[in-house]
C-alpha cells in the first residue's frame, strides 16, 4: 500500500470515527454581535401580566402565569428588548388610554398583554401588541388548541412580536436536533431553543448521527447504522413515521439544502472514497461535484445556493474548502492542524467550524470569513468544542462541549461572537452533531 492510499485509508477510518424595525426614543442598550457588525439597540417594550379569561378561575390564572413567564423569556433572551414590568400596577388590569399611558411613562414604546384559559380539554389564548405612541393595535392573535401546544403558542407569538417590531425573524419556535447515547445506543433527540420541551425521535438502539433539518423544518434526515450500512433515513415530522431515505453502498450522510429545499447535498461513498454529491429529495438523483482523490464530508450550502463549504484532505489534514456550483472551482479556506463540521451562517458572511490550531491542544470553534483572511477563535481553554450549528437568526451557535468534566459531552448555545455559552439540557449521556432548525 502507497502512501496516497494509506493517507486515503486514514481518513475514510477518521470520518467514520465522527460517525460513531423600529427605534424607540427608549433605547437603552446595545447588542454587539459577531465583529461589532451586528449592532442592536434594545426597545423598550413593556410587559404586562397576563389576566385570567375566567378570574377566579385557578387553572386559568396558572396558565396565564405560565404563557407570560415564556413569552418574557422569549423576548428577554432575543436581546432586542429592555422588558418593562409594573406587577402591582393597575394598569396589568386595562388596556384602556390611561393603562397605555401609564406604561409610556416607563419609557416603553411597546405593550405586550393577553388573556389565557386553560380547560380540560382545549386551552385559549388573545395576545396583543401595542404601539403605545398611537394607542393602536398592531397585533392580535387568537390561539387555541390541545393544551399541549401551549408552549409552541406562546413562542409563535414571541416571534411574530420580533419579526413586528425589530423587521427581524425570531428563533423562539425553533428547535435543535442532535445524537444522545443515554439509552445505551445513540438515538436522535430533539429539544426547543431554550432547553425545554426534550423529545426523543428514534428507537433505532444502534448508532443514529447527524440529523439534519429539511428547509421547512418538516423533516429530519440522519445517519443510522440499524441495518448495518450506515444509511439515511427520514423522520417526517408532522406524520411521526420514519423510513429509509438512501441506501447507497457505503456512507449516506446528510448534509445542507438547497434555498428551495430541493436538493440536498451529501457526503456519499458508493465503494470509494467518501466524497460530495448532490441528491434530488425527490427523484434521489445523484450527482458528484467533486473530482480528484481525497475524502471530503460535511458540505454545506451558501445562503444563495451559489456556493458549497466541505471538508477535505485533498491537501493534507482535513481543512475547509469552498466549492462553487457553477464553475466547478473550488478554493481552501483554512490552514490549520484539523478542521471539521463547517455551518454557514444565515448571512452568508461567515463559516463556523470546529477545529485544532496544533495538533497538541482540544478541538475547538472557529468561524472565517469567505476569503479565509479572517480566522476567529470562538472557545478556548474549556474541553473539546465540536459540532457548531447557526440559529436561524445567525445570532447564536449550538455546538457541543465537554467542559463540564469527566469527558462528557453536552449540548450547548452561546452568541455568535463566542459570548455566554450556557448548557441547554441536563439529558444523561453523550450529545453528538447538533443542528439547528430553520
Amino acid at each position: 500500500m502507497n502512501q496516497r492510499q494509506l493517507k486515503r485509508k486514514s481518513s475514510a477510518v477518521c470520518l467514520l470515527a465522527l460517525l460513531c424595525v423600529r427605534a424607540a426614543a427608549a433605547q437603552t442598550d446595545v447588542y454587539i454581535g459577531v465583529a461589532g457588525g451586528m449592532e442592536y439597540r434594545k426597545t423598550a417594550l413593556a410587559l404586562a401580566l397576563f389576566m385570567p379569561a375566567r378570574p377566579g378561575e385557578r387553572s386559568d390564572q396558572e396558565a396565564s402565569g405560565e404563557v407570560r413567564e415564556i413569552i418574557r423569556a422569549d423576548l428577554m433572551f432575543s436581546r432586542y428588548f429592555d422588558v418593562k414590568e409594573e406587577p402591582l400596577s393597575p394598569a396589568n388590569l386595562s388596556n384602556g388610554k390611561d393603562s397605555l399611558e401609564f406604561w409610556k411613562t416607563l419609557g416603553a414604546a411597546w405593550l405586550v398583554s393577553g388573556k389565557v384559559s386553560r380547560g380540560e380539554k382545549f386551552w385559549t389564548m388573545t395576545a396583543r401588541l401595542h404601539d403605545l405612541e398611537s394607542g393602536k393595535v398592531l397585533l392580535e392573535k387568537f390561539y387555541q388548541g390541545d393544551p399541549r401546544v401551549m408552549r409552541k403558542a406562546a413562542h409563535l407569538f414571541s416571534d411574530d412580536v420580533i419579526m413586528r417590531v425589530t423587521g427581524r425573524k425570531g428563533i423562539a419556535h425553533s428547535r435543535i436536533a442532535f445524537s444522545n447515547d443515554s439509552t445505551g445506543a445513540k438515538e436522535i433527540y430533539t429539544v426547543d431553543y431554550d432547553g425545554e420541551n426534550l423529545a426523543q425521535l428514534t428507537k433505532d438502539r444502534s448508532i443514529a448521527l447527524l440529523p439534519r433539518w429539511s428547509q421547512d423544518a418538516s423533516r429530519v434526515y440522519y445517519t443510522t447504522y440499524r441495518y448495518g450500512n450506515p444509511d439515511m433515513f427520514e423522520i417526517d415530522m408532522k406524520a411521526g413515521k420514519i423510513r429509509p431515505f438512501t441506501t447507497f453502498q457505503g456512507l449516506n450522510i446528510p448534509g445542507g439544502f438547497s434555498p428551495d429545499g430541493m436538493t440536498m447535498v451529501a457526503t456519499l461513498s458508493r465503494g470509494q472514497d467518501p466524497g460530495i454529491y448532490s441528491l434530488d429529495v425527490v427523484t434521489k438523483a445523484v450527482k458528484k461535484l467533486l473530482k480528484g482523490y481525497g475524502v471530503s464530508s460535511s458540505p454545506t450550502y451558501s445562503p444563495d445556493g451559489r456556493q458549497i463549504a466541505f471538508v477535505s484532505d485533498r491537501a493534507g489534514n482535513p481543512q475547509i474548502f469552498v466549492l462553487d456550483t457553477e464553475t466547478g472551482k473550488t478554493r481552501k479556506l483554512t490552514r490549520m492542524n484539523w478542521c471539521d463540521s463547517p455551518s454557514w451562517s444565515p448571512s452568508g458572511e461567515w463559516i463556523v467550524f470546529s477545529g485544532r490550531e496544533t495538533s497538541s491542544e482540544k478541538l475547538n470553534i472557529f468561524l472565517t470569513d469567505l476569503t479565509g483572511g479572517q480566522i476567529r477563535r470562538l472557545t478556548s481553554g474549556s474541553g473539546d468544542n465540536e459540532d457548531p450549528s447557526w440559529s436561524p437568526d445567525g445570532r447564536f451557535i449550538a455546538f457541543t462541549s465537554t467542559r463540564g468534566g469527566k469527558g462528557r459531552r453536552e449540548l450547548y448555545v452561546m452568541d455568535a461572537d463566542g459570548s455566554a455559552p450556557h448548557p441547554l439540557t441536563d439529558l444523561p449521556g453523550r450529545t453528538y452533531t447538533p443542528n439547528w432548525s430553520p
